[in-house]
């Protein structure tokens, strides 16, 4: 989204590595380089890890009112219980799978969604790639994503398990065990496919609705071009871009989202067992929890994600404009 300033990258010659210092490196890397995608999973993982970790306390209360309706009626009285139960520190269980887990599936959900928006645009050519571009905005994420869920599918499945099932356990350590011996590898990928259906919907639309979202508000609500932005100024319509994305995430996913929450705290039962159980109205059970929760969350990701590439000078493209020769095919 912001650019790098006006500058191109900078390249440090091997004969003055000895010289080498933060700011060229951080200048080293061209657009699609290796480098440069390495450093936009580092920043996923960043923006992925750190901010689902922060919201853990809503997630539980989350999670444990789409399993148990009947005890956790609504976040206030989710939070309620949560803390009669289990004292203020019970609000953290689940932030080191969390942690773990989230970290894992940013950095190969923003590295990879990088690699394949690359590849697929140039095997379009400019003038699909831009006519298309909302299309190539869902494979690409889609395609990323697939490879995401199968990092997150262990965490998340330890996650579930220590936040809905009273008296498992309380920690990463004493968890992952636990299930292994109970129930093998199955316990930590029986709900990677429940997981693709709630994640890739949301990161399709979380990447595709962020990007003409972007474009939609420099083109009929900031008053000056992207170039002439300040980087506060990008970074404000970043964070703006990802909440409106972050509600339209939330409302595609939450159904999923009950399935793998009742799922990873069940054993022996499958995702299709589970819906049918819940049924329409329950599986819709702690959307407004899960709204906030996703709106903030998304919009903090970007905004995250964004600050990296600020920091580390590299080079992003600016909102796509339609190529010449595509304006005379019109």
């Amino acid at each position: 989204m912001c650019d790098n300033g006006g500058n191109p990258p900078l390249h440090v010659k091997s004969g003055h590595r000895h010289r080498r210092t933060a700011v060229s490196v951080h200048q080293s890397y061209e657009y699609g380089s290796p480098g440069y995608l390495l450093l936009c999973g580092l920043g996923g993982m960043m923006s992925c890890g750190l901010t689902h970790t922060a919201i853990v306390p809503l997630d539980l209360v989350k999670c444990r009112m789409q399993v148990d309706p009947g005890k956790y009626k609504s976040i206030l009285r989710g939070f309620t219980v949560t803390v009669q139960d289990d004292g203020l520190r019970g609000l953290a269980l689940g932030w080191a799978p969390t942690f773990l887990g989230y970290s894992m599936q940013g950095f190969f959900k923003f590295g990879l969604y990088e690699v394949f928006k690359i590849r697929y645009a140039e095997l379009l050519g400019p003038e699909k790639a831009y006519a298309w571009r909302t299309g190539l905005y869902l494979a690409a994420s889609a395609t990323a994503e697939f490879f995401a869920d199968v990092a997150l599918s262990p965490m998340e499945a330890v996650k579930v398990r220590v936040q809905t099932q009273p008296g498992f356990a309380r920690t990463l350590r004493a968890a992952l065990p636990r299930m292994y011996g109970e129930e093998g590898l199955w316990a930590f990928y029986k709900g990677v496919a429940p997981l693709w259906m709630r994640q890739i919907p949301y990161t399709m639309m979380k990447f595709a609705c962020f990007e003409r979202t972007v474009e939609a508000l420099y083109k009929y609500v900031v008053p000056k071009p992207q170039s002439q932005c300040t980087k506060a100024e990008q970074l404000a319509v970043t964070f703006v871009a990802g909440y409106i994305a972050g509600v339209f995430c939330a409302v595609v996913s939450h159904p999923a989202d009950s399935v793998v929450s009742v799922l990873n705290k069940e054993k022996g039962s499958t995702a299709l067992e589970v819906l049918r159980r819940l049924g329409f109205g329950g599986v819709w059970k702690g959307l407004f929890a899960r709204i906030i929760m996703i709106g903030t969350l998304t919009a903090l990701q970007w905004f995250i994600y964004d600050s990296v590439k600020v920091y580390l000078k590299l080079p992003r493209p600016p909102v796509p404009q339609a190529p010449e020769s595509f304006k005379k095919q019109k």
